[in-house]
């Protein structure tokens, strides 16, 4: 395959698109995550019953995946900019008012209200990137994109424990109310829609989910490789403290490197994905998460402290290295006039999987062990290789 010079020519305009993309779901993503890091005030100092502090902590997550489709058909009909700048300032205005009221009911009800508006960014941010890069730096564009999430969760975990400490809930969700309402402005200001084609061009195009079955088996493989990756993120801790005898600063040092270095390899495997193809890279990364979590299963059963902790990056950083290829594929597949609501069920599908993970997996754990348990989540990655096409597919 021949490539020119316009396949690999980023614009000025783009990095500034992906800039704010990143930093409005970073934005977005604090948000939603600020209740989890609540939990030791609420639960530790306040005696609040850790089910109802739960309840709290699930509620923006949950409007998240309420809302997801919806923000993504609206960015279809009339473009990502003011989705994005519109959902944020909907969400500043929202946490802005759960740090006002009082009572814990109160506040979950504006934060479900809340995470339904940072949604806009999810399905939206990624339309921008995938109008502005060409086709041959996509990959590597949109892995930088995913790395709004852990740069929003590392964010969390560093700014909301001191804040509760200093000033209660309400200081945190202040912050976040500031951080969405100052990305709000920028979007708004700085983000210009991707050219589309015309109106009747993308109604010809018709829906791509009865073209073929891409769209629905990339959708069922994402499903299946969240198992892993959220399995990690949510119980790799307490293995390493309950399972390995780490103390809990080590043990924590080990997942923020974690987060950190599969942050970096979303872009790795993103660029990459350009050049080989996203859909050879997704089987690659599927069949070394099976790998991975049986190695992991090996070394836990021995009780291995260090060689444990290096698998667990390892196998973390290939976790989350399919999240980039799959979204890329499924914008570049549905096309321009479907690629909002397209990645509105992307992400909703993987937002329920997750939710299922902690109950389901931890219920898992409780029963069989973290080796065993690591061994059974390996069947999810195994039986996706199957299901991953055998080549990249575009939109006409």
């Amino acid at each position: 395959m021949t490539t020119t010079a316009e396949d690999v020519r980023i614009s000025p305009a783009a990095w500034r698109m992906l800039g704010l993309g990143v930093l409005a779901q970073a934005a977005g993503t604090l948000v939603v995550s600020t209740p989890a890091y609540l939990i030791p005030l609420l639960h530790l100092q306040q005696g609040i019953p850790l089910a109802q502090v739960g309840l709290l902590v699930a509620a923006p997550t949950v409007g998240l995946v309420l809302t997801l489709v919806a923000w993504g058909a609206l960015a279809d009909r009339v473009g990502e900019r003011w989705v994005i700048a519109g959902g944020l300032a909907l969400a500043a205005v929202l946490t802005g008012l759960a740090a006002a009221v009082g009572g814990l009911v109160p506040v979950g009800v504006l934060l479900l209200l809340a995470g339904g508006a940072t949604g806009s960014c999810n399905a939206a941010s990624g339309r921008v990137v995938v109008g502005w890069f060409p086709k041959r730096r996509r990959g590597l564009a949109m892995g930088i994109r995913q790395m709004s999430q852990p740069l929003g969760v590392a964010v969390a975990a560093l700014v909301v424990p001191p804040l509760a400490a200093a000033g209660g809930v309400a200081l945190p969700l202040l912050v976040g109310a500031v951080a969405t309402g100052v990305l709000a402005v920028a979007c708004a200001l700085g983000i210009t829609d991707p050219p589309r084609p015309a109106r009747h061009v993308l109604a010809d195009a018709g829906n791509p989910y009865r073209r073929d079955g891409f769209l629905l088996r990339v959708h069922v493989v994402s499903v299946l490789l969240v198992v892993p990756q959220f399995t990690l993120s949510t119980f790799g801790l307490l293995w390493l403290i309950a399972g390995l005898g780490w103390t809990a600063t080590a043990a924590g040092v080990v997942v923020a490197v974690a987060q950190f270095v599969g942050a970096g390899g979303r872009i790795v495997v993103g660029s990459l994905s350009d050049r080989f193809g996203r859909m050879r890279l997704l089987r690659l990364v599927a069949l070394a998460g099976v790998a991975g979590l049986v190695l992991l299963a090996v070394v836990g059963s021995a009780g291995w402290a260090v060689p444990a902790a290096i698998l667990l990056v390892i196998t973390t950083t290939v976790s989350v290295a399919d999240n980039g290829l799959a979204f890329t594929s499924v914008a570049e597949a549905a096309g321009a006039g479907w690629s909002g609501r397209a990645l509105g069920v992307q992400n909703t599908g993987q937002f329920l999987a997750a939710s299922a993970v902690a109950p389901g997996i931890g219920a898992l754990i409780g029963a069989v062990g973290f080796p065993v348990a690591f061994a059974l989540v390996a069947v999810a990655p195994l039986l996706a290789l199957p299901l991953v096409p055998t080549e990249d597919r575009h939109a006409v």
